[in-house]
């Protein structure tokens, strides 16, 4: 794993395609506030969870001016499927695929001796300044109330 990306940096720059296939770079998203909601794998029970509580606060996100990102080493046709499986039509989860865990690395989030990355939240300002990072172990949902929480307290 690189150095782990530090409140007060600069969010890293990154162009992926979503899970529909379409171009998400941070750049998008200025003005706004980001949530990069890392998980390690789709398919499995701990990130669905993960990712289905960013579609079910989708609403709460928007109130708090903040675009939710799920990101992980998958596939577009893969992340795509789950999604679809998963039922979230609103969140763009992101595939960090090729070349293989390039956001994660930047973010100092990849775990080189598994091929994915750490489960993580990293929460970016309107200026995309980064104000939160928290690094879980991998078989811990991330608690969403801790991120709105913070989210909530940022003024803008």
């Amino acid at each position: 794993m690189g150095k782990l990306i530090q409140q007060g940096e600069k969010g890293k720059s990154f162009l992926l395609k979503d899970n529909r296939d379409k171009d998400v770079q941070l750049s998008d998203f200025e003005g706004k506030k980001v949530l990069l909601s890392f998980h390690p794998l789709a398919w499995t029970s701990v990130c669905a969870k993960q990712m289905k509580a960013l579609e079910n606060n989708k609403k709460k996100f928007d109130r708090l001016n903040t675009v939710a990102l799920g990101l992980s080493i998958d596939t577009v046709p893969s992340k795509n499927a789950w999604a679809k499986t998963l039922g979230i039509q609103n969140t763009r989860l992101l595939s960090d695929f090729w070349p293989h865990g390039k956001v994660a690395k930047a973010y100092g989030l990849f775990r080189a001796a598994n091929g994915f990355s750490e489960r993580a939240n990293v929460i970016l300002d309107e200026k995309h300044r980064v104000i939160f990072v928290k690094v879980y172990p991998i078989a811990q949902l991330p608690d969403l109330k801790e991120i709105l929480k913070v989210l909530s307290s940022i003024k803008e």
